[in-house]
């Protein structure tokens, strides 16, 4: 997936989760974060951050805040971007060869499952989840507790049960890294159920992705470590 117009800016503070103060060659700016999660490791005062220009030019916040820098990592940190580069990928026949349709937010059981993705041996629901929390190489989800992730598990579990197909994949929005893991010292309750999950047949995959300050894109297949 692409951005329109990006620019770079600095870091300066988090008043709030939506927004973020940073400073810009056109000086200091309030812009729209694109992820309401803590990202503390990642927003920190002075890091190079990368803004998109809004489209709608009656918004609050001119920019959204997308990509930062941490170290020599970029990190692409816009929670929109996860389902979109699946989807992307997807419907070109990336994660499964015989797709025929790529059906995104379908309801099954309580929960609103992101993809159902329809193929010639039947439906496989795929659950997505962007990571960017990274610890020395190896990628951690979640960074926070998230009890919709663990609802989310069961249901596909459920699902395998009654006989579909289903994964829950990570979209892990950096290079570089080894492998991912459930961050069990956040929310050991995603991990349990993680494992459940995948032992009960769910499939659980991740992939890192090639980012730049105006794109992100699906770049490989690395292990999940359960």
């Amino acid at each position: 997936m692409h951005y329109g117009t990006v620019i770079p800016a600095r870091f300066l503070e988090r008043p709030n989760r939506f927004i973020a103060q940073v400073d810009s060659a056109d000086g200091e700016l309030i812009c729209h974060v694109k992820n309401t999660g803590r990202c503390r490791e990642l927003l920190v005062p002075g890091a190079v951050v990368y803004l998109e220009r809004a489209e709608n030019p009656n918004r609050k916040t001119a920019y959204d805040l997308i990509a930062v820098e941490k170290g020599g990592l970029l990190v692409n940190m816009d929670a929109q971007a996860p389902n979109r580069v699946f989807g992307e990928w997807a419907e070109a026949g990336g994660f499964l060869p015989d797709i025929r349709a790529v059906r995104p937010e379908y309801s099954y059981g309580a929960s609103r499952i992101d993809f159902c993705l329809e193929t010639a041996r039947g439906a496989h629901l795929v659950e997505v989840k962007g990571v960017t929390l990274e610890e020395n190489g190896h990628a951690r989800f979640p960074d926070a507790p998230t009890e919709r992730g663990v609802k989310h598990l069961h249901e596909l579990r459920h699902a395998v049960e009654q006989g579909l197909s289903a994964s829950l994949v990570f979209i892990v929005q950096m290079e570089g890294m080894r492998d991912v893991s459930p961050n069990d010292g956040t929310h050991p309750a995603f991990g349990a159920a993680l494992r459940e999950a995948a032992a009960a047949g769910v499939g659980v995959r991740a992939f890192t992705c090639a980012v730049k300050p105006d794109s992100i894109a699906v770049s490989g297949e690395i292990p999940v470590i359960l």
